[in-house]
């Protein structure tokens, strides 16, 4: 029997490695790379003036950071904060936000990418909640349109 329970696990093992490496040999095109030129951030009449500053100051300070090499196509952002939810959760910590960016051709004025996501932060200091929620957002930002973090 413990031979049955060896044999058992050794293939159980193998289908787990062989499962495991299926994924190292994706055929999925590389996300597209954008020279992002500047941004703007833009809220419903409720959005925190420090939650949108935040944002835009934190993604403006990225894309003076980041240098690119290889000529990409040049883009602006139009950052909109679709909904915001505020102090939610049993402690009351969390804040959530679905965004939606446009990423539209310098060149040409269309929209040529679209992205939308949503952040949940949490922050136990209500005074903090929008500089950290801003920070995820624009972290979340930074990492779809491959920006540097603009920090020294």
């Amino acid at each position: 029997m413990n031979w049955f329970r060896s044999l058992f696990c050794q293939l159980g093992l193998i289908c787990a490695m062989l499962t495991s490496c299926m994924g190292l040999t994706s055929d999925e095109p590389a996300a597209p790379v954008y020279d992002v030129r500047s941004a703007v951030v833009l809220g419903g009449p409720n959005t925190p003036p420090e939650l949108l500053s935040g944002i835009g100051d934190r993604i403006n300070a990225a894309i003076n950071a980041t240098v690119r090499t290889e000529v990409y196509p040049r883009v602006v952002l139009t950052i909109r904060i679709a909904s915001l939810q505020k102090v939610t959760g049993f402690d009351k910590n969390r804040n959530i936000a679905k965004i939606n960016i446009d990423a539209a051709s310098v060149d040409e004025g269309s929209v040529i990418a679209v992205s939308s996501f949503e952040v949940t932060s949490t922050a136990n200091d209500r005074a903090m909640a929008d500089q950290i929620l801003a920070e995820d957002i624009a972290a979340r930002v930074r990492s779809a349109f491959k920006l540097n973090t603009g920090r020294g």
